[in-house]
């Protein structure tokens, strides 16, 4: 059996994730959303007190999520490359179209490459509001 190759990728590539992600949410769509996700991937939501395991869990999350019509830029970043994995940590605002609500808050997203689906997918990602605005 042939090994697989180590998978490399650069800052501005895993960069590239988070709008891949934040285009996925402004599609409305929750499933879209969700196919950033790697199977058994971990979401720990900015606006949810119980960890997000199952893509059902993930999907009704996002459904909820994606009502007010959210937006989300980043503010500052620290993003790690290594071989298959990257993190990508910092912060990040969200604004909502519907509510006109912002909400500035921690983040971080794990990614590893899948190489059966041949993209980077998320392994983990938690968000917290910001303390001082809560």
């Amino acid at each position: 059996m042939k090994a697989k190759s180590l998978k490399r990728s650069s800052k501005k590539e895993i960069a590239s994730l988070f709008d891949r992600w934040n285009k996925s949410l402004k599609s409305g769509d929750p499933n879209k959303v969700v196919k950033n996700y790697a199977k058994n991937s971990i979401l720990l939501a900015t606006l949810a007190n119980k960890p997000r395991l199952t893509v059902a869990q993930k999907k009704s999350y996002f459904k909820f999520f994606l009502a007010n019509k959210p937006a989300g830029k980043i503010n500052s970043r620290k993003i790690e490359v290594g071989y298959d994995t990257a993190v990508d940590a910092g912060v990040y605002t969200f604004t909502f179209a519907k509510t006109k609500a912002v909400v500035k808050a921690r983040y971080t997203f794990t990614y590893r490459f899948d190489f059966n689906k041949n993209k980077w997918l998320i392994t983990s990602h938690h968000s917290s509001r910001m303390p001082e605005d809560n």
